[in-house]
């Protein structure tokens, strides 16, 4: 079956290609926002979120939007195809503003109950992590891609038309990678 990990950085469109691709392709979609954080924005232990990444895992088909990767990359693992949006920061950090306002302390449903958008200290600390990405967490990304068996394909899209394309080509544009 396919398992489809879609990753990139916060406001790349990580979530709205995933969707595209479920719906594309007939495969459940997880969102890991969801899976991984807890009420209140809390984050799990990390015992438990290597348990409960195995479980995603090992689920038999899926496509997941999201970059948390559990201490033995299981998820990355099980993949049968990752799609990287490896877009610039200056077209995700206003993404990730429009969001924020336009779900201001509500819970979008990619996200877990209890953890609404809005601003503080943390979001400040977010849009670090959005500015950051090229240098910070981009090097990681890259070795991990690196690192995938022959069997595992990888698509990289490095900019808007690029993931515009391949998206209106679902879902030939998988099964040509698959």
């Amino acid at each position: 079956m396919r398992r489809i990990l879609v990753i990139g950085s916060p406001g790349a469109g990580k979530t709205t290609l995933a969707r595209r691709i479920a719906a594309a392709l007939g495969l459940p979609l997880v969102h890991l926002d969801r899976e991984y954080w807890r009420p209140g924005w809390v984050k799990p232990a990390d015992e438990d979120w290597d348990r409960q990444a195995a479980d995603l895992a090992d689920r038999p088909a899926w496509v997941m939007d999201g970059e948390y990767f559990d201490s033995a990359d299981r998820l990355l693992a099980r993949a049968t195809a990752v799609v990287w949006l490896d877009l610039p920061s200056w077209l995700c950090l206003p993404r990730a503003l429009r969001r924020l306002a336009l779900n201001y302390r509500k819970e979008r449903p990619d996200l877990a109950e209890g953890c609404p958008e809005y601003f503080n200290r943390d979001y400040v600390t977010f849009i670090g992590d959005i500015l950051s990405y090229p240098s910070r967490l981009r090097p990681g990304i890259l070795a991990r891609l690196d690192g995938l068996r022959p069997d595992q394909d990888r698509i990289v899209l490095r900019s808007s038309r690029e993931v515009k394309t391949f998206a209106d080509g679902l879902p030939s544009t998988i099964a040509e990678a698959a």
